[in-house]
């Protein structure tokens, strides 16, 4: 059976088994998303941050540009204890780069972020192919009635045991997210600091404990991470940092030249962009002790970000960036299919079967 024709691949009618990864903060688009989809992958949009007005108007957007498969995404658990307060210590965190910047200080919103309990009737309404969400497992009634509508159901695991209770939850597929990927730890059993398993270890041991498709994530960047997570049982990559390079995607200029310099060489795992822990590359900011939780600490880096853009001052916003983001190449989403399918294809064709004598 080619690689193509994986479990998930024929369950979602891909023509390959590629999933984009989500991007939250305003990183995500229904341009990028459609490209994927309409080259035979899985397009997917990180809709954590939308109001529930607009994630249907997101999905109508996409589905105006593909007649493929796409994946909306939200968080599970949409804030830490204490995130939602603005304390006077972060406002004092905050004064400095704000005077660096040339910016007021910020007025205290009514609330940071959005609610997980109020996005999801919208996205029930909107019936994406996919329903895919990270740091926790929706409830029972939320799960059943993604069956009712047939919205494939898609959770995200740090460690085997978090994939055991997406599987026993009645998830239909997994994504095994390795220490590598960028963004986002989206531990949810345990601290994220204690589930630091690399992606060659933590595919076939998910592999080995769960029967429903793995999809493997972190450190797949080129045709030989698919070829390597395919080996170890996975049933299709899920690739981040290579798409958000793409010009296609939401990320600021400065952010995507930024994955294509050497600045890229260097990542790091922080707290200081949003309050949770998550790869970017190595900057000023990174290196900061953050004085909120999620998303407190968010939102004003947030506020910081917008002026940083503007500046071209990429020392004081978030990066995000995987680990094998000096494996990028591509400016063009369809072209990084069309390299990664070629690659892979070559690859599979170069194996000669054991000749036993």
């Amino acid at each position: 059976m080619s690689w193509r024709e994986s479990r998930l691949a024929h369950r979602l009618g891909l023509t390959v088994p590629i999933v984009q990864g989500p991007f939250g903060g305003g990183l995500s688009s229904p341009v990028l998303a459609a490209t994927v989809s309409n080259s035979g992958g899985l397009g997917s949009f990180g809709a954590h941050q939308l109001t529930p007005d607009q994630i249907g108007r997101v999905a109508e957007e996409i589905r105006a540009l593909t007649d493929g498969p796409f994946a909306l995404n939200l968080w599970v658990g949409d804030r830490d204890p204490e995130g939602d307060h603005l304390t006077d210590r972060a406002l004092e965190w905050l004064r400095p780069y704000c005077q660096e910047l040339g910016l007021e200080m910020p007025k205290t919103p009514e609330r940071y972020g959005q609610l997980f309990e109020e996005q999801i009737p919208a996205l029930l309404e909107a019936s994406p192919a996919v329903f895919s969400f990270v740091y926790g497992i929706p409830s029972r009634q939320i799960l059943e009635e993604c069956r009712n509508r047939e919205i494939f159901t898609l959770g995200t695991a740090t460690s085997e045991k978090e994939a055991v209770a997406l599987e026993q939850a009645g998830v239909d597929a997994v994504v095994a997210t390795g220490l590598e990927a960028g963004g986002h730890r989206v531990s949810f059993l345990e601290k994220a600091e204690n589930c630091l398993m690399g992606s060659m270890s933590l595919i076939p041991r998910v592999v080995d404990r769960v029967t429903i498709p793995v999809i493997a994530a972190g450190g797949i960047a080129d045709g030989r991470g698919i070829v390597a997570a395919m080996a170890l049982g996975a049933d299709a990559v899920q690739i981040g940092t290579a798409f958000l390079a793409c010009h296609e995607s939401a990320a600021p200029q400065v952010h995507r030249e930024a994955l294509f310099s050497e600045q890229a060489a260097t990542t790091v795992l922080t707290r200081a962009f949003t309050g949770r822990l998550a790869r970017g590359l190595a900057n000023r900011l990174s290196r900061e002790q953050p004085p909120l939780a999620y998303p407190a600490q968010a939102w004003i880096t947030g506020y910081l970000k917008r002026a940083a853009i503007l500046q071209g001052r990429t020392d004081l916003m978030s990066l995000w960036a995987g680990q094998s983001a000096p494996l990028i190449r591509h400016h063009n989403a369809a072209d990084l299919i069309t390299s990664l399918r070629q690659e892979v294809d070559k690859a599979y064709s170069a194996i000669r079967p054991i000749q036993v004598n």
